[in-house]
């Protein structure tokens, strides 16, 4: 039995203009770093399927999914944020990224893969039950666990989230939930422009987020993970595990400033496999959120999966 590796060529078509970060490109440097380090060769690929509408309203409002449907272009671009644009092809792909972390809900759960890794974009951890933003159109991980929520009857899942930026979407989403928890690490100051006392940042029992100062590098980062992120996991003892795996708070990453480097994403991965063996029979859905520089999103991304698959 393999891990899964989900992906799907439609997810390469989005792109939103010339000198965005956010580019196709992005996929094919994981893929190529993963086949020259023989990871391929330990994984089973799948396509992602198209997501449905039940299964995005599930996390997202009717009116949500009804409007992001309705935006997508027949040409050119749709302007959706500042910084986000639709053409004719990202509604496919947003429905394939989301679609590709119910399937590997249903391979992991199912028995036929131990872990998974949802190579696919748009990302979705910004993505709001009523609103796309920051790249994002569908919550991708938040419609996966509800999917094991409420279709497999999964009454623990856990959700860790390490992009640079803070997953509000996710917790706007799953905030209240009691049948989550999710941790998050994020650098304070950027982009949603919230933080440990600010209003937008959602406060509640099941939600475990820590800002981090610009430059805080990777003693932080591995400490607040030890100190805070384990023994939080531990005590809810998760039957599943999701990652929001955001590798921009890389040094070499110029859309944060933390200051990890790839040995932080294997460490932190080592850390969450163990949970995983302890209380969720090893289960692991990961999938990817930012990470902008095409090489050490490449490397770190690497160093995740090894690690997720075993490799190591």
């Amino acid at each position: 039995m393999l891990p899964a590796y989900i992906s799907h060529a439609d997810c390469t078509r989005h792109e939103m203009g010339e000198d965005h970060p956010e580019c196709p490109e992005r996929l094919a440097a994981i893929a190529d770093a993963l086949l020259l380090r023989g990871l391929l060769d330990y994984m089973l690929p799948h396509d992602a399927p198209l997501a449905t509408v039940e299964q995005l309203q599930r996390a997202h409002s009717a009116l949500h999914v009804r409007r992001v449907f309705d935006m997508a272009p027949d040409s050119g671009y749709t302007q959706v944020d500042p910084d986000t644009r639709m053409n004719p092809h990202t509604l496919a792909a947003a429905l394939r990224a989301a679609g590709a972390v119910v399937l590997a809900t249903d391979l992991v759960l199912g028995g036929e893969a131990p872990s998974a890794f949802c190579a696919v974009r748009p990302p979705g951890h910004h993505a709001e039950r009523e609103a796309a933003m920051g790249f994002c159109f569908f919550n991708n991980v938040a419609v996966g666990i509800r999917h094991a929520l409420d279709v497999h009857g999964v009454e623990r899942v856990a959700l860790i989230d390490f992009d640079v930026h803070h997953g509000n979407g996710s917790e706007d989403i799953l905030a209240g939930d009691e049948r989550v928890l999710m941790c998050s690490i994020f650098e304070t100051g950027l982009y949603p422009f919230n933080g440990p006392d600010a209003r937008s940042l959602k406060d509640g029992p099941n939600l475990l987020n820590i800002g981090l100062p610009p430059r805080s590098g990777s003693d932080a980062f591995r400490a607040a993970v030890t100190q805070h992120w384990l023994p939080a996991l531990d005590r809810f003892r998760p039957e599943l595990l999701y990652i929001s795996a955001g590798f921009d708070a890389h040094r070499d990453d110029d859309m944060g400033n933390l200051g990890l480097v790839d040995a932080d994403y294997e460490w932190v991965t080592r850390q969450l496999m163990e949970v995983a063996r302890r209380h969720c029979r090893g289960r692991v859905i990961s999938c990817l959120e930012g990470g902008y520089v095409l090489n050490p999103l490449a490397r770190s991304a690497a160093a995740h999966v090894k690690v997720l698959i075993g490799a190591d």
